[in-house]
């Protein structure tokens, strides 16, 4: 059978690399792509190209350009920034055979911007931490009492710019920063108990399956997670899922208080716990190929495991490096696994 060739985006970072391994060994083979010459996923696939960055005009002409000769049948995005352009190119793509794995712009703002994704969450009918506009609350700081989490309204990524105050000591702190201009910041309810993040398969506007992970955070990233069987949290997270209509992998967080699950924050893409999921059962880069390549109806089996993160090094010979950089291409065909 042919091998069919599936492209992952953004693999010097975690999610692309979490895309990476879930597709080792599963018949697909992978096009690695990065901005970075020493993104660390492009030496870990058999062929990889060093690419524009998003913001370049020359970004989608680019990967337009590799997904043709490559005759990539998938591309999976690994990085945010990615989301509404690939979003709004997905019919120039599909022209030349290519589906590009991302939701609707629609769905994309809604995880992009917190105030959105507090209002579709409100509509959907899930539980959700009471969310206002920084000015907002400046202007009426009985609307919403300490302990409050203060954060970006749009964008941030692995905690940046996440403010914890527990007291009004830690709001003044906040208040007296040099290094914000306090636009573009919401203020949200702070929910004390254990958090979860949650993988999803969503295909024809129906979620197809469900993982629940426990997890414990370092430096704003994921570093122990458990996997746990809790309907109450798998029917909250298909609640929101069949809700907001996303396709392909959508992350949702939550935070459990009193047995009640206070939905947080979507991403409409892979997580950087996508290998995680993989290992236990639940692997949604393969079950997204096989039944948009294949027919395949999702299927897995999920393991109630510990998943506890380590580093790994990947050894690159320095020519390789050289090579890759006088060309924007290489292939491996021993390539180190990640």
């Amino acid at each position: 059978m042919f091998q069919q060739n599936i492209a992952v985006t953004g693999v010097g970072g975690g999610v692309g690399q979490s895309v990476i391994k879930s597709l080792y060994d599963t018949g697909y083979n992978i096009i690695g792509l990065d901005g970075e010459l020493l993104g660390t996923g492009l030496y870990a696939v058999n062929k990889a190209y060093k690419i524009p960055y998003a913001t370049n005009e020359n970004y989608i002409p680019a990967l337009l350009d590799i997904c043709r000769k490559e005759n990539c049948k998938l591309l999976f995005p690994g990085l945010d920034a990615e989301l509404m352009i690939f979003s709004k190119n997905r019919d120039r793509f599909k022209e030349i055979g290519t589906t590009i794995v991302v939701s609707s712009p629609e769905v994309i703002d809604i995880s992009d911007d917190k105030m959105q994704t507090f209002t579709a969450l409100k509509a959907v009918g899930v539980e959700v931490p009471e969310t206002m506009n920084l000015d907002e609350w400046v202007s009426d700081r009985g609307a919403l009492k300490s302990p409050v989490i203060i954060k970006q309204r749009k964008g941030g990524a692995r905690s940046k710019n996440v403010f914890l105050c527990r007291n009004e000591n830690d709001v003044k702190v906040f208040f007296e920063r040099k290094d914000l201009e306090y636009t573009g910041f919401i203020v949200q309810e702070y929910i004390e108990g254990d958090e979860y993040t949650c993988g999803t398969i969503n295909l024809d506007d129906t979620c197809k399956g469900v993982i629940v992970m426990r997890r414990i955070l370092r430096d704003g990233d994921t570093y122990k997670c458990f996997v746990e069987k809790n309907k109450v949290i798998e029917d909250t997270v298909r609640t929101v899922v069949n809700g907001i209509k996303p396709f392909g992998a959508c992350n949702v967080q939550l935070r459990v208080k009193n047995g009640i699950p206070y939905v947080f924050e979507i991403n409409a893409r892979c997580s950087g716990t996508t290998g995680a999921r993989s290992i236990c059962g639940f692997n949604e880069p393969q079950m997204i190929a096989d039944y948009l390549l294949n027919k395949k109806e999702p299927a897995y089996k999920i393991k109630e495991l510990s998943i506890l993160r380590y580093w790994k090094e990947l050894v690159v010979e320095n020519d390789t490096i050289e090579k890759f950089r006088s060309a924007n291409f290489i292939e491996m065909n021993n390539h180190p696994n990640l």
